[in-house]
């Protein structure tokens, strides 16, 4: 078919059988809602093993009066046994760092469609960005670890919708789809893969709520109307879901396994890919649109005869650090192209630590346009880094 970035969103969340969506229109995201408005109520929940009861009937979408009431009524609706989503950019995230911190603290499986665009406040409102990679990761308070996917086509799109789904069901966690306006109103043909496992509700057990069933995974997650008597709070808790507020040890089991089942799986979550980087001397990291622009200088720059490679970042959250402690001993620099003024830069050089000597060069572009081949390969051919800076 063929796509537009947003609207494989939307086919990649019904495959997953994402069967409730609560938002409020906001660009570059919105057309995600307005197929959603069209399409949800039309698809039935699953008799069995699926998405939400039987009685909820089909979908079910509700435009709410903002981006915080829009996340509410997703956690809602997940406690009620379906899968749900809701999508954003920018401003609209903003709104809802408090219920992202609730969704972690009650261990909601949710999908959270951040489509950026440039900042801060209304900034560009059409325009694209990568402002928000830290946001999405450190935007609530305390300490927690999340899951966040940055595509570069329509075809990941729909698969990393899909991928959003399975894990926040696995990991009972909220998920990021951390997509650029680029990418969001990119078109494109997209093959609808059929062979896409999808992972159902886990549904009744007779675990505890909030502990872990195994290999620092958590419980199943029951739901309202099955017979257990759940608690559910954004307070400290235990494994039952009761308030301990004032207990230290409670508060340390429940932060360190809110951690540790990111952390001890991100071998199973974090992906990766790279393009001539076997013998590369000089390594581009993008991530999501800039990928693209980056692939293309590198093959540029091999045209030349420069021994360039890409290393494309599939998952930001959690990073993927080993990638960067196995590099290749070949490397001598490594450009960082990003659509915002330096975030993802300092996680690769906290990754790099002591365990590689080479020059890491920022390029920063926060002009509302997208970081072109030319820039990079610029960058790829020039001799010296002395005279890098910033886009004017």
């Amino acid at each position: 078919m063929y796509l537009q970035g947003n609207q494989a969103c939307v086919l990649g969340a019904l495959k997953a059988g994402c069967r409730f969506y609560a938002g409020y229109p906001i660009t570059p995201s919105s057309e995600i809602m307005e197929e959603m408005a069209k399409t949800l109520p039309k698809y039935p929940c699953p008799a069995e093993g699926g998405a939400c009861p039987d009685s909820v009937g089909n979908g079910v979408f509700v435009q709410m009066e903002d981006e915080i009431g829009s996340l509410a009524a997703v956690i809602g609706a997940v406690w009620a046994g379906a899968k749900a989503m809701t999508a954003t950019s920018g401003p609209g995230l903003a709104l809802m760092l408090e219920n992202i911190g609730y969704a972690v603290m009650t261990e909601t499986p949710c999908v959270i469609v951040n489509v950026q665009r440039a900042g801060p406040s209304t900034g560009q409102a059409t325009k694209p960005a990568s402002g928000d990679v830290m946001s999405v990761r450190w935007g609530a308070p305390g300490d927690y670890e999340i899951i966040a996917f940055s595509p570069w086509s329509v075809q990941e799109m729909y698969e990393f919708t899909i991928k959003a789904f399975n894990l926040a069901e696995t990991y009972r966690v909220p998920v990021f789809l951390l997509a650029d306006e680029a990418v969001g109103h990119l078109k494109e043909t997209v093959e609808l893969k059929e062979d896409i496992p999808v992972i159902p509700r886990a549904g009744k057990s007779e675990t505890p709520p909030f502990s872990n069933a195994a290999n620092n995974l958590p419980s199943p997650m029951p739901m309202f109307g099955q017979g257990r008597k759940l608690s559910v709070t954004g307070s400290t808790h235990d494994e039952w879901g009761y308030r301990r507020t004032q207990a230290p040890e409670a508060h340390a089991v429940l932060i360190n396994r809110f951690c540790d089942k990111i952390r001890k799986n991100a071998e199973k979550i974090v992906e990766w890919e790279t393009y001539e980087s076997e013998d590369a001397e000089i390594l581009v990291v993008a991530y999501g649109f800039t990928a693209r622009s980056a692939l293309r200088a590198v093959r540029l720059a091999r045209e030349k005869g420069i021994k360039a490679g890409l290393l494309r970042l599939k998952t930001l959250w959690p990073f993927p650090e080993k990638i960067f402690q196995e590099m290749t001993p070949s490397v001598k620099k490594i450009i960082v192209p990003e659509m915002n003024q330096g975030q993802l830069i300092r996680e690769i050089q906290s990754a790099l630590g002591g365990l590689i000597r080479c020059e890491v060069i920022p390029y920063h572009k926060t002009n509302g346009q997208v970081i072109t081949p030319d820039e990079i390969l610029a960058l790829l051919t020039t001799k010296s880094t002395k005279n890098t800076k910033d886009y004017e």
